[in-house]
């Protein structure tokens, strides 16, 4: 089973950046996509960004053009790149893997424990 270990949320100031990193770990038979959500008070969980295991990205309209998201397939990590952020982006980030835990099952979700992040005015 894969447990994912996130780091990077914390305080910024409007305008400012910051890069959200999440580390898998376990045994898993193949990767399907990786994806960083986010659930701001009061909200539902929405997807923020995604790659899958060919390396297209999509991101959510509200991101594009500020956030990147990256893959690093030999230390089994996920980064969200987050610019020009605004209080808008305010919320409890969440980073995702969709994949397979053996041959011949089914796809599986992994969640992280969350990261804060809090953007001040």
């Amino acid at each position: 089973q894969v447990q994912l270990v996130e780091s990077g949320g914390g305080l910024v100031q409007s305008g400012g950046s910051l890069t959200l990193s999440c580390a898998a770990r376990g045994r898993f038979f193949n990767l399907n996509a990786m994806a960083w959500y986010r659930q701001a008070p009061g909200k539902q969980r929405e997807l923020v960004a995604r790659i899958d295991r060919d390396g297209i990205t999509n991101y959510s309209d509200s991101v594009k053009g500020r956030f990147t998201i990256s893959r690093d397939r030999n230390r089994n990590t996920v980064s969200l790149q987050m610019n020009r952020l605004d209080s808008e982006d305010t919320a409890i980030y969440y980073c995702n893997w969709n994949y397979k835990p053996s041959a011949g099952t089914g796809l599986s979700d992994a969640w992280g424990q969350g990261t804060q992040v809090t953007v001040s005015a």
